[in-house]
């Protein structure tokens, strides 16, 4: 990737995983709302990063981990990296999520980028970790294979994308996620979904090129 390229929040990823207008409301328009999801979100994450590391035998718990990755221009903090042996032989990120766990891989990326972060910077291979989710109050084991690889990178590079375009997409299709989306109201996904004057607009033009 280009040197000039942005720097992108690993939890950025989330949103364009989400949501690609949420991704540019929040970080392309600068716009954010609190609801209860976010603030009990928010209240979570408080909670681990208020815990020190620790030791537990061979296993060190390291929490609120700093990362960055030059080459795919990302950077943010590991909720919890458990580092096995000494020297380490073994590294284990874990993102502790509210909810449960979901089909869709959204939260998955997110971990997985954490991966790809650790990888770059300790020059090593990881091959799993885990979401912990508030509601289940348990570990969801997550595999970095081929394919969540793959999904991960193109989330990367299509969030880049949006960011070195400047324009905030239409509302997505899938609209059972709006309702738990805390920029529902500034976002107005129903007022869009039922503008069609676009798309009525460029009927018009299409028709008066044929009709030349």
């Amino acid at each position: 990737m280009s040197a000039d390229k942005q720097l992108i929040m690993l939890s950025a990823l989330q949103h364009y995983a989400y949501c690609p207008r949420q991704f540019a409301l929040i970080h392309i328009e600068q716009v954010w709302a609190e609801n209860f999801f976010t603030a009990h979100g928010n209240l979570l994450h408080e909670r681990v990063d208020s815990y020190e590391a620790e030791r537990r035998g061979s296993v060190r718990y390291e929490r609120s981990v700093a990362v960055i990755s030059h080459q795919l221009h990302l950077t943010g903090k590991l909720d919890l990296l458990e580092i096995e042996g000494k020297p380490p032989t073994r590294y284990f990120p874990v993102e502790y999520k509210r909810g449960k766990p979901k089909l869709e891989d959204w939260d998955k990326i997110q971990l997985c980028a954490q991966a790809l972060c650790l990888e770059e910077m300790c020059e090593v291979t990881i091959d799993e970790g885990a979401l912990w989710y508030w509601q289940v109050r348990k570990r969801e084991p997550v595999l970095f294979n081929d394919a969540l690889r793959n999904t991960t990178l193109a989330a990367i590079g299509g969030a880049h994308g949006l960011l070195a375009s400047g324009k905030t997409p239409m509302p997505t299709d899938k609209k059972i996620r709006c309702r738990a989306c805390s920029l529902m109201d500034l976002c107005e996904p129903n007022t869009f979904r039922r503008d069609h004057s676009s798309a009525y607009i460029t009927a018009l033009f299409t028709d008066h090129i044929q009709q030349e």
